[in-house]
């Protein structure tokens, strides 16, 4: 393509541009109607749907401002142990601190506390196999713990609820990364104060990727886009309003998309893979993306996309369609096509009705995608592949399952009756290292929604009964950390609790609920063979040499942090970057544990059996073709045959 003619498209794309943004002057009028009820396109046709009130100051400027892209963090230093062979260590610092945010042009900038003093966090890019040591130094208002959703860390650098850092301390968070590629995020997890500190802004996106995604020729670049969606509530003089409604929940009546009220984004006419976060204290989500038509955004055609990846990483195959649901921590990544849309605005929507979701004036909008006139790259816009990755089959578990109800007693959240606070009965599982087990989970109360999030494991879900009464196709064909269980529905899930033993977290990612006090444990003992020796102790969440300690700045001398690294490498928390040796050690003590299991099941059956022909000297066979039963001698070739 000559430079002359690629300067015309570009011209042109940015005209369509311009024409998309003028039309972007969307008021808070042409949104809503006090006197008639908004229209919400649904698959049978425009359904009247009621509109709330506004509980913020109306917001007027909708899809005015461009989406914000949080910046890629820098690594500062890598630790070299010396071996070309062993596991570098490569360590980052961040630093938390309050910051201003401009959320309504007409009033004053909203105070929030961010990493690195900005909202969202910054994102992380890490490679698999690249162990990384992350300084978190607490300069905020409140004490922070800081978790990496999704990644199997161990005990003590996996944020502790009560393993917080005070304002004036620091706590080094060591990190494995070595998990299939896969979008996770970090956010405070400080007991019974998780929800607020994460609404006022403590949130940020980390991503692990490996050959086997890069090879696939999925979007990336400017054309691999993170949306992490949120719901806030505002006082007048723009401050954030954290109202838990009695401990119920925070829906908040201004939907953001990276921290910006109804954002657009200017996109050309080609594939763009969106990596979609929940990042809501309390709000569902079921988006959709729809062509503009009249006065009413998103209430033409309905667009069809590819899921292709969940909280896990890649699904086994990608899963066409016009919809998706996200409860709170869930995470999903889409494959969109805009070709064929040039020059058009196509809207992303919010269901409204969902569970004990409260509808507000516009919940129903979440942001606006416009399409140039032109593609200027067509890296990575070809075909999605037929099949992304091999995820195994559910193993087939023996043993009976665990069962967690998760209701509200006396005013406080619970799982089983037990919350946080109840030191002594808190730890309501103990699986062994390596093996599978079935969980239970069930919702005992009303339509409420437990999006329940088990740390350390990839879990698969199996059923799902009342409410919804299905697993979707999106949850089935891939890994799972949260699992949403709606109103009056009951799910079973199986995971294989391994690598590591410790002692770990599972919680309702309704935050509120986590912080009063819907937030238990459970202990993942040690196996005496596992196919890794480890003497450090890694079980216990608050191993004091772990802790946070006082700011002192000789501590942050390059010196120091490197003798802190090599502390670090020394103690072989994830068997020095091979970690997934650790994990196939399982995997393996696993399948011989299932297989001892069958051999002494058959040999019990032939026990009993042979107790039976002792007894009465034959067995009934059936015979499917003739159906008949012919008595038979045990010890005979055909009982052995059949």
């Amino acid at each position: 393509m000559s430079p002359a003619l690629v300067k015309v498209l570009l011209l042109y794309n940015a005209f369509l541009i311009t024409l998309c943004n003028a039309s972007n002057a969307t008021s808070a009028s042409d949104l809503t109607s006090t006197a008639e009820p908004s229209t919400t396109e649904a698959s049978n046709g425009p359904i009247p749907q009621p509109t709330g009130p506004w509980l913020s100051p109306e917001y007027k400027w909708f899809f005015q401002y461009p989406l914000p892209i949080p910046p890629q963090k820098q690594l500062k230093l890598t630790y070299h142990p010396g071996s070309a062979s062993s596991a570098v260590i490569d360590y980052y610092e961040i630093e938390v601190e309050k910051c201003q945010k401009q959320i309504y042009p007409d009033r004053a900038p909203t105070e929030y506390v961010g990493y690195d003093g900005q909202v969202p966090g910054p994102k992380f890019v890490m490679q698999r196999g690249r162990e990384a040591v992350v300084r978190f130094t607490n300069n905020g208002p409140f004490n922070i713990s800081t978790h990496v959703h999704g990644q199997y860390n161990r005990a003590p650098f996996d944020g502790w609820a009560a393993d917080y850092a005070a304002p004036g301390q620091y706590k080094d968070y060591y990190y494995p990364n070595s998990q299939n590629a896969r979008s996770i995020w970090y956010h405070d997890h400080t007991e019974y104060t998780t929800g607020e500190h994460a609404y006022r802004g403590l949130a940020g996106g980390y991503i692990i990727t490996d050959p086997q995604e890069q090879s696939l020729g999925l979007p990336k670049d400017v054309h691999d886009i993170a949306l992490a969606l949120s719901a806030k509530r505002y006082n007048e003089d723009a401050s954030l309003n954290y109202d838990t409604n009695n401990s119920v929940g925070v829906w908040g009546d201004v939907i953001q998309v990276n921290e910006q009220p109804w954002p657009y984004l200017n996109v050309e006419p080609r594939k763009y893979r969106l990596r979609l976060l929940n990042g809501a204290v309390s709000r569902t989500f079921d988006v959709s993306l729809a062509i503009d038509h009249g006065s009413r955004p998103g209430t033409g055609k309905d667009i069809q996309f590819n899921v292709i990846a969940s909280d896990g990483g890649l699904l086994s195959h990608p899963v066409q369609t016009n919809h998706l649901g996200l409860s709170m921590g869930e995470r999903y990544e889409i494959i969109v096509d805009f070709a064929g849309h040039a020059g058009q605005n196509i809207t992303m929507r919010n269901a409204r009705g969902l569970g004990e979701n409260i509808d507000y004036a516009a919940t129903d909008l979440v942001m606006r995608f416009c399409v140039g006139g032109a593609v200027s790259d067509n890296t990575n816009n070809g075909e999605l592949p037929a099949q992304l990755r091999s995820i195994p089959p559910p193993p087939n578990i023996d043993q009976p399952a665990k069962n967690f109800t998760f209701e509200r007693i006396d005013g406080e959240w619970l799982i089983n009756g037990v919350g946080f606070a109840d030191i002594e009965h808190r730890v309501l599982a103990k699986p062994k290292r390596g093996t599978d087990e079935l969980w239970v989970l069930k919702n005992g109360n009303g339509n409420g929604t437990h999006p329940v999030h088990i740390h350390l494991v990839d879990f698969q879900v199996l059923s799902r009964t009342g409410g919804r009464n299905t697993v979707f196709p999106w949850e089935a064909a891939g890994m799972k950390d949260v699992v949403w269980l709606g109103g009056g529905e009951t799910v079973t899930v199986v995971a294989r609790y391994a690598p590591w033993d410790g002692v770990y977290m599972f919680h309702c990612h309704n935050l509120v609920h986590e912080d009063h006090d819907m937030l238990a444990v459970f202990n993942v003992t040690q196996l005496a063979k596992w196919g890794y020796d480890n003497s450090t102790i890694f079980i216990d969440p608050m191993q004091p040499e772990f802790r946070p300690k006082n700011i002192d700045p000789a501590d942050y001398e390059v010196d120091a942090i490197m003798r802190k690294l090599a502390w670090f490498y020394s103690t072989d928390a994830y068997n020095h970057g091979n970690a997934g040796g650790v994990s196939s050690a399982l995997a393996a003590y696993s399948a011989r544990v299932q297989l001892r299991r069958k051999s002494l099941a058959m040999v019990m059956s032939q026990m009993l059996l042979r107790r039976f022909s002792n007894e009465h000297g034959a067995i009934c066979l059936h015979s499917s073709s003739s159906n008949t039963c012919t008595a038979t001698p045990i010890g005979s070739q055909k009982w052995v045959a059949e």
